[in-house]
């Protein structure tokens, strides 16, 4: 395994492995890895022949400088695992390799009303943020093939339209949702859970479940509202949104036809730690 830290070093080398005929491909993280991290990579090694991971707690998609402050950074504990799983190089750059020329924002990306629903209006700049540092990280590696995890469905959306406004003719691969044995998605913020509120947690995979099993064809506001319920009687303070969406656009849905591709979306703080997940429903 390779570690960079300079764009310039990096770029280099895997113009070489161009050169040569390898494919590239990459997953960008923000470090704290867990089982759901390795499966990105071990998907990344069956289909390229070179896995870049990246490690870069990126200042510009945090809302809330306090998240930022307390997001868990377990670098060598990292680097072991990546080493362990075969990962090929790891780009581990600073902020000022990432932003040379300052964090501040030039021009908002266009990615219309995927901006301002969801976790985009909870999280106002959020994806603007995450635009910047994509846009700027896939500029550097321009791999083949993206490998993004299916817990992060909005972000997964957004940086599919960055890439094709980009007009980049890169692939992107979502890997499904890797969860433990209780059914909590696995997160980075989990290690900031104690284990009765890892416990507590489940409610909001025990809510999706819900949703899957009983929505059926027409209104979707009393699904939702039982779901809201199973969530608040686990003991979660607060409530962000249970969502019921067209599985393609976000748009959500209060009167469901029985065909459309819906997903359901979750976002809820437990212990002042803000979770999500997601599920699709048919």
């Amino acid at each position: 395994m390779i570690l960079f830290k300079t764009t310039i070093d990096l770029t280099q080398y895997l113009d070489r492995m161009r050169q040569q005929g390898k494919t590239i491909g990459f997953v960008p993280t923000m470090g704290a890895l867990h089982t759901g991290h390795l499966s990105l990579i071990g998907n990344c090694k069956q289909s390229a022949a070179i896995t870049v991971c990246s490690i870069f707690v990126n200042p510009t998609q945090f809302n809330d400088p306090q998240d930022f402050a307390r997001y868990p950074v377990t670098l060598e504990d990292d680097l072991l695992l990546l080493e362990k799983t075969g990962c090929d190089i790891v780009f581990l750059p600073s902020v000022n390799e990432i932003y040379p020329d300052g964090t501040s924002l030039r021009s908002e990306f266009n990615i219309g009303y995927l901006g301002n629903i969801l976790e985009g209006k909870y999280r106002p700049g959020h994806f603007q943020g995450v635009c910047q540092v994509m846009n700027r990280l896939l500029e550097i590696v321009m791999p083949a093939t993206l490998f993004l995890g299916q817990k992060d469905y909005q972000q997964c959306m957004v940086i599919k339209k960055l890439v094709s406004l980009n007009n980049w003719g890169i692939r992107i691969s979502i890997v499904a949702t890797v969860r433990e044995n209780s059914g909590l998605a696995l997160s980075s913020r989990n290690r900031r859970l104690s284990e009765k509120d890892k416990n507590s947690a489940t409610a909001i995979y025990q809510s999706l479940q819900y949703l899957k099993q009983h929505l059926q064809p027409g209104e979707t506001h009393t699904y939702i509202t039982e779901a809201e319920s199973m969530i608040n009687k686990a003991g979660f303070e607060k409530i962000d949104y249970v969502s019921i969406a067209d599985a393609d656009t976000l748009e959500a849905i209060s009167n469901w036809n029985g065909q459309t591709r819906v997903v359901a979306l979750v976002a809820a703080f437990i212990s002042s730690v803000r979770l999500i997940d997601n599920m699709a429903l048919n």
